[in-house]
């Protein structure tokens, strides 16, 4: 077995790769083909963490939530079986779910935040047992084992969306997951922690990329692989025209770009402990390993004017009016503490004498909505708000600043491209990565279509 070095590499595999015997197994073979691979995180089995937002969030009478409950066991029975129904493993399974029923059952689970946490645990904590049993089962011996890695991820106690605690996590990553690493593949879990008096904690939905940089920056490990459903990462989103294109190295700063206005291959958050410390990320995907992928790194070779072009639908946009604007101080900073006491995140902004216009993501039919109507109350009672909906988001990534591609600047190709549509906001200057607009949401596909089929046409 190799031992923690420069070389050592943390994959994390998604809930569809996870999803059953045959697809663990094809993930097993990328493991068992790398031996850099030493840490391994893994989602809950595909469809598992749906159920069990079911039973945290519906009132759900006992027989619905029996039918619930089944329909997960019935996931882990359909591994267990291909497995052959190893006595340790089917115990283990046995146990969790009795767990999970308890918790299922529990009269306080829809308003407590706490319990809705370790309730969800439970689809990372089950599919990591026997994720290791099919390695070993594949690999024909005890080469890897199932970890706890509540053990090592510690978080605050913010129930639904911990923040991690980096010191703990790494000194608790020093002394019990390093020197497991050099005798074993260890699989743990992605999404959960635990915070300072023992309890289960989820850095929230999509947190499972998060939690696989975390470790990686924790065990100073050299990569970070992401093994998902898709080849990596495209010039757009390839359900929305056959001419998307792999892209094959990204830098770090583009692909955070692409993360945060819509690409949904990766976490947001997953960039940040990997720009902190250094570590490479590689999206490929388990179902193609030998396809290649989509490396993330701080320097590449190339960087292109145009990299890709990203759509986030689902947008609300907010203009602020006041004749109190006109000259005068401490405006913004009003309507910025309105917006901070709703917790309401801002993703573009541009502002004239009189008025100020601001995007907040996806309200629709979330918890966000009655955010948003609390804070457009507050902020009525000092100047006018017009809110509009069924927006999207465009962002075009790349370098725009630094590069010219000979015809026009950045940003004079892509408006070329948008002069017979409508657009709502733009937003440009204030990255040298990105150009961004709102546009109708009906109309933002064909949008994204005709941007892409102008930059990257060949």
């Amino acid at each position: 077995m190799s031992s923690i070095n420069n070389s050592t590499i943390v994959a994390k595999f998604g809930g569809t790769s996870v999803a059953n015997f045959e697809a663990m197994s094809r993930c097993a073979q990328i493991i068992l083909n790398n031996p850099d691979i030493r840490l391994v995180v893994v989602s809950a089995s595909a469809g598992v963490t749906n159920l069990l937002v079911k039973l945290g969030n519906e009132v759900l009478s006992s027989n619905e939530k029996e039918s619930v409950l089944q329909q997960i066991r019935n996931i882990q029975n359909s591994i267990l079986n291909d497995l052959g129904r190893p006595v340790k493993a089917q115990d283990v399974i046995s146990q969790l779910i009795e767990q999970l029923a308890e918790i299922a059952l529990h009269p306080l689970l829809i308003t407590s935040t706490k319990l809705k946490d370790e309730l969800l645990s439970f689809g990372e904590r089950m599919s990591s047992v026997l994720f290791a049993e099919v390695i070993n089962k594949v690999s024909g011996q005890a080469s890897a084992v199932a970890f706890d890695g509540r053990q090592v991820l510690k978080t605050d106690s913010s129930f639904s969306k911990a923040e991690p605690q980096l010191e703990p996590t790494r000194k608790q990553a020093s002394s019990l997951l390093k020197p497991l690493l050099k005798t074993k593949v260890v699989i743990t879990q992605g999404f959960i922690g635990q915070d300072n008096f023992g309890n289960t904690t989820t850095l929230g939905r999509g947190g499972s990329d998060y939690s696989a940089a975390l470790f990686a920056e924790a065990v100073d490990a050299f990569a970070l692989q992401i093994w998902t459903d898709v080849t990596g990462i495209y010039t757009t989103d390839p359900r929305i025209t056959d001419k998307a294109r792999p892209i094959k190295e990204i830098s770090f700063d583009e692909a955070a770009e692409m993360a945060t206005f819509g690409a949904k291959i990766l976490h947001p958050a997953t960039l940040i402990p990997a720009i902190r410390s250094g570590v490479k990320v590689f999206v490929g995907s388990s179902l193609e390993p030998e396809a290649g992928g989509t490396w993330i790194s701080k320097e590449v070779d190339f960087r292109p004017a145009y990299r890709a072009v990203a759509l986030r639908n689902e947008q609300t946009l907010l203009t602020v009016k006041s004749p109190e604007m006109l000259h005068a101080t401490g405006f913004l900073a009003r309507v910025f503490a309105i917006l901070a006491k709703h917790k309401l995140s801002v993703d573009l902004i541009t502002t004239s004498e009189i008025s100020v216009a601001l995007t907040i993501d996806n309200p629709a039919n979330t918890p966000i909505a009655g955010l948003v109507a609390a804070c457009v109350k507050d902020l009525n009672s000092f100047c006018d708000v017009h809110v509009e909906s069924d927006l999207a988001l465009i962002a075009v990534v790349g370098n725009h600043v630094e590069h010219n591609d000979g015809k026009q600047g950045g940003a004079g190709r892509i408006f070329a491209s948008l002069e017979d549509d409508q657009l709502r906001l733009i937003c440009h200057g204030a990255s040298e990565h990105n150009v961004c607009f709102l546009v109708k949401q009906d109309n933002a596909k064909d949008i994204v279509r005709q941007i892409h089929d102008d930059l990257f046409a060949v």
